[in-house]
């Protein structure tokens, strides 16, 4: 069924305006440099590491 469908989402495009996969390995790899860029902008680690890693302290004492 998978290789009968493909393209299925896209069938009502010209053949040559349909995304081809290097379309897609594209955007997926310019994706992972976005990514990869804005968290080495921003450098959360410090918030990342409390929020995540270390445990509260008991209200109690």
């Amino acid at each position: 069924m998978a290789a009968g469908g493909s393209g299925g989402v896209f069938k009502f495009l010209n053949p040559k305006l349909r995304p081809q996969p290097n379309d897609i390995q594209s955007v997926a790899l310019w994706g992972v440099a976005a990514g990869t860029s804005a968290l080495w902008l921003v450098q959360p680690f410090g918030w990342l590491k409390k929020t995540f890693f270390e445990k509260p302290e008991p209200e109690g004492k």
